[in-house]
């Protein structure tokens, strides 16, 4: 019997986390004091990284249509071009 074959002897909930739970708690913990620590030298709060993010949602959505718009607009204009040649292409096969 091979290694591979044999079960994983964590449970679960180990194999989703990657590790025991209290020491991802305590790994977590540490490297959240670390970046907050810095975040607060540089100037950064939660609630502006938030704020921010959600503006930045709300901007996607409105300009959203007006991408699609654009992209629409490309697509119909290269298969006014690449449509017919594809056509000649087959048809020229074809013989």
């Amino acid at each position: 019997m091979t290694e591979d074959s044999r079960p994983d002897p964590r449970s679960g909930l180990e194999r989703f986390l990657g590790d025991r739970p209290m020491a991802l708690f305590v790994r977590l913990l540490l490297i959240s004091l670390f970046v907050g620590f810095l975040m607060t030298m540089f100037g950064f709060d939660a609630a502006d990284l938030v704020r921010g993010a959600t503006e930045a949602i709300r901007d996607v959505l409105r300009d959203g249509g007006r991408i699609f718009r654009q992209l629409g607009g490309y697509v119909m204009t290269g298969a006014a071009i690449v449509i017919p040649v594809w056509i000649v292409l087959r048809l020229l096969r074809a013989r």
